[in-house]
This record gives C-alpha cells, structure tokens and sequence, in this order.
C-alpha cells in the first residue's frame, strides 16, 4: 500500500488518467481492507484496558464487559472468514460458461439446472447477474452458456466451482426411464477487463458476425448483430448475442476473451512452476469435483473435501454455500 501511496504522490500522476483511476482503485481497496483490522485491534486495546480496570467490579460491568468481549470475537470471525479472499482476482466479477459434457440431451437439461442453480445462489447474495451468451440445445436444455455475476468477492467465491460436475438420475428424456449419468464443465475466469492490460494482436483474431438466437416472432433479429471472435493461436472462441448492437457484442466478446486468455497464461504459469517442482499436473477435464445424485437416493458430495448434503433439491436451488466454504478452506490450509 505504501508504494501505491508512494505513486500517488508522484508529480504528474494524473497525466495517464486510466493508470491513475486503477492505482485509486486498487488503493482505496486495500485501505477497506485494513481499517476494519485496525479498528478492531483499537478496541480489543480499549477492552483490555477496561478488563484491567474492572478488577472487583460489580456484576452488570462484568455482564457488559463480556457482551463487549462477544461482539469482538464476532467481528474477528467475520474478519478472519474475508482471508479466504486474498487472491490477486478475488474482489473482481466473474464470467462463468457451463458446457454440456457426455450425456446429450441430459447433460444439455443438466447444463439449464446448473445454470439455475448459480442465478438463484446469485439472487440470495445480492450479486447483479447477466446472460452474455447461450446456445439452446436441439430437443432440450442448452449446449452452453456465458453470464457475468457481479458483486464483492464474486469471483473469490465462484473460483471453487470450477470442474466437472456429476448428475445421476432418471433420465425424463429415457422412454424406458433409466437411470443416466450427465457431465458439464463449469468455467469460471475473473473480470479482470479494468486490472490487467491483456495485449491481443488483430491479427490473431477472427471474428464472424451472425444473427442473434431469440424466441421466434417479433424477437426474432432482423439483422446480423451477435459476434463470435476466435483467438486462432490458442483456439479460444467466445461470443456475445446479449447487447442490441454489433458494437456492444463485440466489446463484451473482447472482454470475455481477455479474461479467458489471461486465466490461460495464468494456469500455464502455474503449470510450469509444479512441473519444475516435478508435481503432475493433469491439464485435461479431470475426475468430476461434484456429484449430483438424484436416483436411487439424494445426495450432493464435493470430492474434493468430503462435504456431503442429503437435500439435493436444497442445492439445485442455490443452497451451495457450504460447498464453496469448505474448498476455500481447504485451499488456504494447503496454502
């Protein structure tokens, strides 16, 4: 915080107004983070100093001392839960896809379940949330889907659930009603459109424009306004049919792509720094990170940490935050 400060200070700061604008931000950030610690370090001072006081005091101090003593093991919990979010992105929004894996139609059904798990789980929150894209499926569900949650910690929340996730049920798209298992892939990847300077060479683009999908009828567009950009050296495609015009698509496209190309170099950052300390890495899909059992009994289990749930139902409308605590648990404790 002392070199922002430092920066801030700096003669002819403001000249880059988009450079002095994110050092502001990034500053008045770490000053909210700080002020509730030291705040609270001032009162447990105060506290202690009036416990010492006390000595012999009457029964209602001594009351009123231990509710003083109660609400500052209170806040130092909350304080204490906001660690979980130190990553560099955490604080940022978040661009989550949902892809439909093995499975066709019902992991395409599974695809629309999981994403009205997330947007309900959004709601209960408080986060703002916004459909950038989605491609239905042919008989049912949707083939994939990109929306955007904004809210504080958006990102540091919805990183754990990155992976594969596991539906077993009776398939109501089985004329035999049996039992099918379902795969999709949650990808989620930090706003970081106003923190990191991602550089894209034109040249390595190739965006194709196309008619947006919508309902039939009158929303049906007339004219070729949703945008799909392709970054041909790493294969990454992203589109947008959400804005009303060709413009707006393809300034979301851009910043989804952004995000997705600096995740990727992150991952690759880290992929090499295990391989140096000769860890494996498995790069691909992987083993699923959560299973949704529907059939013959109901449970929801993490795999990752054990977590297990008896009311799937509970779950599949937003009930996820002990799954998304445990794992930021788990990641910290491993840190």
């Amino acid at each position: 915080m002392r070199q922002l400060e430092a920066q801030a200070a700096q003669p002819g700061f403001w000249e880059d107004q988009d450079r002095a604008q994110r050092v502001m931000e990034e500053l008045a950030g770490l000053r909210a983070e700080l002020e509730p610690w030291e705040k609270l370090e001032n009162d447990v001072q105060e506290a202690v100093a009036l416990a010492e006081l006390g000595e012999g005091a009457d029964e209602e101090f001594l009351l009123s001392l231990e509710q003083e003593l109660n609400a500052l093991e209170r806040r130092l919990l909350e304080l204490e839960s906001e660690l979980l979010f130190s990553g560099e992105h955490d604080s940022a929004d978040a661009i989550v896809s949902i892809h439909a894996g093995a499975g066709g139609t019902d992991a395409q059904d599974w695809v629309e379940m999981l994403l009205r798990m997330y947007l309900r789980w959004a709601e209960e929150k408080g986060f703002r949330t916004e459909i950038l894209d989605l491609s239905p499926g042919e008989e049912a569900g949707i083939k994939s889907v990109t929306f955007e949650v904004r809210g504080r910690n958006a990102y540091g929340l919805l990183k754990a659930e990155k992976g594969v996730h596991r539906l077993v049920r009776l398939s109501p798209f089985d004329a035999a009603h049996r039992r099918h298992t379902s795969f999709a892939l949650v990808e989620v990847v930090p706003d970081i459109e106003k923190r990191v300077e991602v550089k894209i060479d034109p040249d390595d683009l190739r965006i194709d424009v196309f008619r947006s999908a919508g309902a039939g009828g009158q929303n049906v567009q007339k004219n070729a306004t949703a945008v799909r950009i392709t970054h041909i050296p790493t294969g990454i495609v992203v589109s947008c049919q959400n804005e009303r015009s060709q413009l707006q698509n393809k300034e979301t496209a851009m910043r989804i792509l952004r995000a997705k190309l600096y995740e990727l170099e992150k991952r690759r950052q880290e992929e090499e720094l295990a391989r140096l300390k000769g860890e494996h890495v498995e790069a691909a899909w992987g083993n699923q990170i959560r299973s949704y059992v529907l059939h013959p009994y109901q449970m929801v289990k993490d795999h990752r940490t054990g977590v297990e749930v008896g009311n799937a139902q509970a779950v599949l409308d937003g009930d996820i935050d002990r799954f998304i605590e445990a794992y930021l648990k788990l990641t910290i404790e491993a840190a």
